[in-house]
């Protein structure tokens, strides 16, 4: 498993918490609070451009 900085979790209502990291390559990371060594990775801009559309509304569902 790569060396992954987690962040503290970030919890939607309804108790849906996910975690965002980062290691030194480069990439991001994202889990679910508690269950992270199941994870989804991509380029940072691809998760800084899921961040963006979640928070604009646009995909609030996966909250």
């Amino acid at each position: 498993m790569p060396d992954i900085t987690w962040e503290d979790p970030y919890c939607g209502e309804g108790n849906n918490c996910f975690r965002l990291g980062t290691d030194a390559a480069g990439n991001a990371y994202i889990a679910v609070d508690g269950n992270e060594d199941r994870y989804l990775t991509d380029s940072i801009e691809a998760l800084r451009t899921l961040i963006r559309d979640v928070k604009a509304g646009k995909a609030d569902h996966l909250l």
